[in-house]
């Protein structure tokens, strides 16, 4: 055999031993199935958020129509729509002509008591003069008839004690007098100052600070006294306090027992595209039949008066918070409700099932409380094909930031 042909069949026998091989391995590889490749997600500490979005209408913090107490003409009226005013100050003067007669007769009627009271306080010495004299004449007789009986008689010294007790029921007859004159005054002081109380409520004042929003009335209205929900008195102006306002929230059922007062919310101003911070300050503590919600009431600050009365506002309203929580994706929980469970990809890359404890949920990540340790690689997605103790291939897909839900 020449060189070419033992060349040319050692090259054969070689190919035929790794055709031979070649399909020996395919076999095996045939026989035992490839492991699958599944997507599972690192456990991780970060901050977890439960929040509720709930939309209402800015108010006023306190909003009135300014009543006249008294009828009258609007002599003048100082403000006018937009007007900031701060409290105490003018806002209008009317004018009653009769009410200048009124303090008259007042002051008259209190003028005619004083002096009642000065002729009996007169009439109460006189009286207690001739009282002293008769007492002081009936001590006398008395006396000389006890040391000497029979130098005056007794009729005399009866004449003496009688003209005594008249006296002095005279004396007790001034005094009660001068007591009714002396509450005759104070009745007519009584009234010369409802009289010039009435007078004052001529001037129209704020009672507190805050914005002219609406006028109603112009020199020269007829304005009725607002005293009763009876009549249909016009107002003079309305006024809202709107450096501070309210925002009145529908706050579900479920959330109720998470309100805390003084928590501190953004609120967000669609039309300003803004936000504000804002503070839960009350809520009505009752749930309403009809809606399932209870009303919940956010203190906004506006200083500047940048926000307007009636404008829409949403808010986040955050029901729970975890600092630093261990989360895994929502998707990663297995099992029922009481028993959840996740698959834990080990570092041999099996499957391994584990129950946990569940914390805070939101709709897209769930805390564990016990179960899982920082860093395990949790299988996510459809797992209906795994079991424990399968070889699998994981594929780690990074966690989204954690936005509060």
């Amino acid at each position: 055999m020449t060189p070419q042909h033992l060349l040319y069949a050692t090259a054969v026998v070689t190919l035929g031993g790794l055709c031979a091989c070649s399909r020996q391995k395919t076999v095996e590889a045939a026989s035992v199935p490839d492991a699958p490749t599944v997507a599972v997600a690192r456990a991780g500490l970060q901050d977890l958020s439960r929040s509720l979005v709930l939309t209402g209408e800015f108010r006023p913090f306190q909003e009135i129509d300014v009543m006249a107490k008294v009828a009258g003409y609007v002599k003048n009226i100082n403000v006018d729509i937009g007007d900031r005013v701060r409290q105490g100050q003018l806002l209008a003067v009317l004018e009653a002509p009769e009410m200048a007669d009124d303090l008259a007769r007042g002051k008259a009627t209190l003028q005619r008591a004083s002096a009642d009271v000065r002729r009996a306080q007169e009439e109460l010495q006189r009286a207690q003069s001739a009282h002293d004299i008769a007492h002081l004449s009936y001590t006398r007789l008395a006396g000389v008839m006890k040391e000497k009986p029979g130098l005056i008689a007794q009729q005399e010294v009866d004449d003496a004690h009688g003209r005594d007790l008249v006296a002095e029921a005279q004396v007790a007859a001034a005094k009660s007098s001068l007591a009714a004159d002396q509450e005759q005054v104070r009745v007519a002081q009584a009234e010369l100052a409802k009289t010039q109380t009435l007078n004052n409520y001529m001037r129209v004042t704020a009672p507190f600070a805050g914005v002219i929003t609406k006028r109603f009335a112009n020199t020269g209205s007829m304005i009725q006294a607002g005293t009763s929900s009876q009549t249909q008195a016009m107002p003079l102006v309305r006024l809202s306090e709107n450096t501070l306002l309210r925002l009145i929230l529908p706050v579900p059922e479920s959330a109720v027992p998470s309100i805390k007062i003084g928590s501190t919310v953004m609120v967000s101003a669609p039309s300003l595209h803004r936000s504000f911070p804002g503070r839960v300050a009350r809520f009505a503590d009752r749930v309403q039949t009809d809606t399932r919600t209870m009303d919940t009431e956010v203190d906004v600050p506006n200083a500047n008066l940048t926000l307007i009365p009636g404008m829409y506002a949403e808010v986040n309203l955050t029901l729970e918070h975890r600092d630093q929580a261990l989360v895994v994706p929502v998707t990663a929980i297995g099992g029922t409700g009481k028993e959840p469970v996740v698959y834990v990809v080990t570092k041999d890359n099996r499957v391994e099932v584990r129950r946990v404890r569940l914390g805070l949920e939101t709709a897209n990540f769930a805390e564990i409380e016990s179960g899982l340790d920082a860093g395990d690689l949790i299988a996510i997605g459809n797992r209906s094909q795994l079991a424990e103790g399968q070889q699998v291939v994981p594929k780690v897909t990074e966690m989204a930031p954690i936005k509060a839900e």
